[in-house]
């Protein structure tokens, strides 16, 4: 039994009527519901510890302040409390109101996921969590902090925590200012301690190319390192160069490679390639926003067709493609055995490029199940191809076109195709297209006539 609340306003009795079951549900998530003031979470914090069942707790987007997560977190505190995950994202948490943390952490011997993200924690904040993590009692696996205003100087007291807590195997830093120090610190206590780090979101913190030579060392020595992302910071070609260098050791198995606006172009991209031909542990990856050209998309291409390559998702959105490069992404649905997920949005291929595509998609061999193409400058003939080709393939469950510039005669022909049972498409994502009334009603149609499917518009 669990209680799942969003974006309701609730009335007075309407939040009367939600604390008994506060008191008795074992999960309890009530998100974005004006949850504030000393009287509701004085209520709050009253039914939750008369809940000697809870197991997990959300009360992310709600204004509790200093005040309400304080009362949150001293009525978790009594010894029958089981709860394994805590979601307190958003709740107006700051600085001064971060003294409770030590306690709290200390009295909760059960809480396995603790999720912090946009507070305003600063590093004296974080110092303050960090002493309750570094507690005996505390056995926290996964720790979120993105958005919490934290520095370089707060690395330091993260970089005991992971010396000291070789429990901790998820790790989320993203949108914070660490800066080449910070992640300097981070490095150096991943790559000394005992470490079962598995996941690592370091995004938009900062990093430069110095940090990639030991982000490469942590990922060789750590083989529980499963994903890294390293999104929108300014590696450059330099910088992929180091980090692919330290992923092709045999002591690496990353999972999940995150790279998107990294700054680098088809020169870095031959370094990722090399990676991508042996490594058949690497599944995701995603290059998104970096300026790959069709020669970067050629280099790719080559690579996920070795027989080492084991990429099962590819994110190439925006990265200058053209309708070149379609027929060698063509080639790779024809052939791989294992590419599951293609994202090409925002890349001009045109209905030229969408041919080129679905020389790939109608093969026998072709075992993609999803596809985005929005914002791809795709038309009526377009359309027309992908309609065809749906009839022929078999593993696809997903399609993406929004954004684009077909009119009803083209998504007429997919209606057409998607009626028929020889698709077995589950999603159809069109937002951002203009249609007729007519189309709409017939678009509603096939969702009644074809359940699983789903049209998102």
């Amino acid at each position: 039994m669990s209680l799942h609340i969003q974006f309701e306003q609730l009335t007075d009795a309407r939040w009367t009527e939600l604390l008994p079951q506060i008191q008795q549900c074992p999960v309890v998530r009530v998100e974005d519901c004006g949850v504030s003031g000393e009287a509701r979470c004085g209520a709050l914090s009253k039914a939750l510890r008369a809940n000697s069942a809870l197991t997990e707790l959300s009360l992310a987007f709600n204004a509790l302040g200093d005040t309400g997560v304080g009362q949150v977190l001293q009525a978790l505190q009594g010894p029958s409390c089981q709860v394994r995950k805590l979601s307190l994202q958003t709740c107006c948490l700051s600085e001064a109101g971060c003294g409770v943390l030590p306690g709290a952490l200390r009295a909760m011997p059960a809480l396995r996921e603790l999720q912090l993200s946009d507070n305003a924690l600063g590093d004296a904040g974080l110092r303050l969590l960090c002493q309750g993590l570094l507690d005996p009692e505390c056995h926290v696996e996964k720790l979120r902090l993105e958005y919490c205003k934290l520095s370089a100087a707060g690395c330091e007291p993260l970089a005991a925590v992971l010396r000291a807590k070789p429990g901790l195997k998820e790790l989320a830093l993203s949108n914070n200012d660490l800066g080449e120090e910070g992640v300097h610190a981070l490095c150096g206590a991943l790559r000394d301690a005992a470490s079962q780090l598995e996941v690592l979101r370091l995004e938009t913190c900062g990093l430069t190319a110095a940090n990639c030579t030991e982000l490469a060392e942590v990922a060789a020595s750590r083989g529980s390192l499963k994903e890294l992302h390293l999104g929108d910071n300014p590696l450059g070609d330099a910088g992929l160069a180091a980090l692919c260098a330290g992923l092709l050791r045999p002591s690496s198995q990353l999972r999940t490679l995150w790279l998107w606006d990294c700054s680098f172009g088809a020169d870095g991209c031959r370094d990722l390639c090399r990676l991508l031909k042996v490594k058949d542990s690497l599944k995701e990856v995603s290059v998104s926003g970096n300026a790959l050209g069709d020669q970067g998309a050629r280099l790719l291409c080559e690579a996920l067709l070795e027989p080492g390559c084991g990429l099962q998702t590819l994110w190439v959105k925006s990265c200058d493609l053209t309708a070149a490069s379609c027929p060698h992404f063509g080639s790779v649905l024809a052939q791989s055995t294992s590419l599951l997920e293609l994202q090409l949005s925002s890349n001009p291929l045109g209905d030229a490029g969408v041919e080129g595509l679905c020389q790939g998609l109608g093969q026998p061999g072709c075992v993609l199940q999803a596809l985005c193409l929005g914002d791809c400058e795709v038309g009526n003939a377009g359309c027309s191809r992908l309609a065809t080709a749906l009839l022929s393939t078999p593993s696809l469950r997903r399609l993406d076109l929004s954004n684009n510039c077909m009119g009803d005669a083209g998504l007429q022909q997919l209606v057409d195709s998607v009626r028929h049972p020889a698709c077995a498409l589950e999603q159809l994502v069109l937002y951002d297209i203009y249609w007729t009334q007519d189309m709409e009603e017939q678009l509603h149609a096939l969702e009644e006539a074809r359940p699983p499917l789903r049209v998102i518009c």
